[in-house]
């Protein structure tokens, strides 16, 4: 049987785990809570710009028609006080009466220098509260013949015509408003729901999909968006069959490399070799407890627990972490798997942080703290946003490992929350929530029936 050497596997299991791990729901929790909603959705927006563009139009075309009937209302007029000027001028040239005044003293001054110079001249004199309209012209040397009639009929005309303008106007644009409100809500609905396909999506979702409707930009964004589903979901499949794979057949091969290292003699290369063997085996079983994870293989064994015990079994086996209980519980879940979590973020914490390590049992909140210089800014952003990565690496020789990965996945499996923060004071915590057990009233104590003695 050919033996592979540790290095070797060691390389091979890297390369198989180097790749993003799945959003879990558990990570993204705090930043989904975070999430600001839009004050104005779109459909609102919309509703308003149509509105406001319906109350422009509406203003325009009212502005309009009133200047144009204002002008065609009084050139009739004026034209029609003229024609009746010229036919009281004739009137006058023959002697007969008319209805026109002869140097009429409250003719407009400036009305009156025109008609000295020769001119005929009509005019409009603007009082708010009586407009009248003139027609003069000279008929000698020093006489002005002046005709005038009142322009309220047709001031009055103007109003109501400037009300019907208006409610039709008004009434235009909240049909229009609310055709456009009809649309902007439809459209907000579908990139509504788009934006959360993305999100079930970018939650782990992956079955999720988007019903195009129509063909507009919406309708392609839906079409994006499940072809986007579609390549990620295939590239992880892909993925987690190749980790699934190659893991099952590192075990054959890891497992004659222990067989082997137990002939060893004893000796100090016969230790490390051992050591690095017992690493080898942790990091084959991590790599397939991922595979399972990803398969949705794993099915937690829940029974009652005390927290506090599960965390001091958690961490028995590492040196420079403190247990500190504040207030105990029970909760019913998976022990090995709340074990498993808790010893990864303690031994993270050890790892890259700084004694000492404190696991801190709230009731089913347990946070694992350190003193060191905490999360990363990069890395601290990559665990709220899309969760810890296989093998992240920032700068040569340095990554994330596994531990975290596991520890999110098995929290996921247990429905528990699971957030990562810089402490304001230093060092980095890590909060576990478990499930929390909803509390049961006990039966309200029934008394014994009352037998009535015998007669």
């Amino acid at each position: 049987m050919k033996i592979l050497r540790p290095s070797t596997v060691v390389s091979i299991v890297r390369l198989v785990v180097a790749r993003p791990v799945r959003v879990t729901r558990t990570v993204r929790r705090g930043r989904t809570k975070g999430r600001r909603s839009p004050a104005v959705n779109i459909g609102t927006k919309i509703a308003l710009a149509v509105a406001a563009a319906a109350v422009c139009v509406a203003s325009a075309i009212g502005v309009l028609v009133h200047s144009v009937t204002a002008a065609d209302q009084l050139a009739a007029a004026r034209s029609d006080l003229d024609r009746r000027l010229m036919s009281a001028a004739y009137d006058y040239a023959v002697g007969r009466t008319s209805a026109a005044r002869v140097d009429p003293p409250d003719l407009p001054a400036a009305m009156e220098r025109d008609v000295r110079r020769g001119l005929r001249v009509t005019y409009l004199q603007d009082d708010a509260s009586r407009p009248r309209l003139w027609a003069a012209t000279r008929v000698s040397d020093r006489n002005v013949l002046a005709l005038s009639r009142s322009y309220v009929p047709e001031v009055r005309s103007l109003t109501a015509l400037d009300r019907a303008l208006a409610a039709v106007g008004g009434a235009a644009t909240v049909v229009v408003s609310l055709a456009g409100l009809l649309l902007g809500v439809r459209m907000g609905r579908r990139a509504t729901a788009a934006a959360r396909t993305a999100e079930r999506i970018a939650d782990g979702d992956l079955d999720a999909r988007v019903a195009p409707d129509g063909w507009d930009e919406i309708a392609r964004l839906a079409v994006a968006v499940n072809t986007m589903a579609d390549a990620l979901g295939a590239r992880l499949e892909a993925e987690r069959r190749v980790t699934a794979d190659i893991a099952h057949e590192l075990r054959t091969p890891v497992a004659g490399m222990s067989t082997a290292v137990g002939l060893l003699p004893p000796s100090r290369a016969a230790d490390l070799v051992k050591g690095s063997v017992g690493k080898l085996c942790a990091l084959v079983e991590d790599v397939l407890e991922v595979a399972r994870m990803d398969a949705q293989a794993a099915t937690p064994e829940t029974e009652r627990r005390q927290v506090s015990a599960m965390a001091r079994r958690a961490v028995a086996a590492l040196e420079g972490v403190e247990v500190r209980v504040g207030e105990d519980t029970v909760v019913t879940t998976d022990p090995r798997r709340v074990e498993r979590v808790l010893a990864n973020l303690a031994a993270n914490a050890l790892r890259h942080g700084a004694p000492p390590v404190l696991l801190e049992v709230d009731g089913p909140v347990v946070r694992v703290r350190d003193h060191g210089p905490g999360f990363p800014p990069d890395l601290l952003a990559v665990l709220r946003t899309s969760g810890p990565q296989r093998f992240r690496t920032t700068v040569p020789g340095t990554g994330t490992g596994l531990g975290l990965t596991i520890a999110v996945g098995q929290a996921r499996l247990l429905s528990a929350g699971l957030t990562f923060h810089n402490r304001p004071e230093g060092g980095a915590e890590a909060v576990l929530r478990l499930p929390a057990e909803p509390e049961t009233v006990p039966p309200a104590a029934t008394e014994p029936p009352v037998l009535a003695p015998p007669a």
